[in-house]
């Protein structure tokens, strides 16, 4: 496997959950500095199949996540952050798979 296919929208990432029916689907939230909007925040979604690397990128817009709602919360020190469990749980509830393992990168 050595593709890394790079999909632009929440909605098309979620079909092919739906189609390919992985595993697994590994996040990272990501601290981005170099982000256009100065926003240091950003959530990466990979779902390996036996073709390839699905990715998905989702950055903040106001308070949560542009494509996929996730909620911006803020930490002890007031920077914007996003919490492992918000998006456990929402890929939980959105691919609907009792089978599914959601993992963080760094737990991996």
């Amino acid at each position: 496997m050595d593709r890394v296919i790079r999909d632009k929208n929440w909605q098309e990432f979620k079909r092919l959950a739906d189609s390919l029916k992985p595993a697994c689907v590994v996040y990272n939230i990501e601290q981005n500095g170099l982000s256009p909007e100065r926003e240091l925040t950003c959530l990466r979604l990979i779902m390996p199949t036996q073709e390839a690397y699905y990715i998905f990128l989702d950055f903040p817009k106001e308070e949560q996540l542009r494509e996929t709602g996730i909620p911006v919360r803020r930490d002890k020190k007031g920077n914007r952050c996003l919490e492992d469990k918000d998006v456990v749980d929402f890929l939980k509830a959105q691919l609907e798979r009792k089978d599914l393992t959601v993992c963080s990168y760094w737990t991996i």
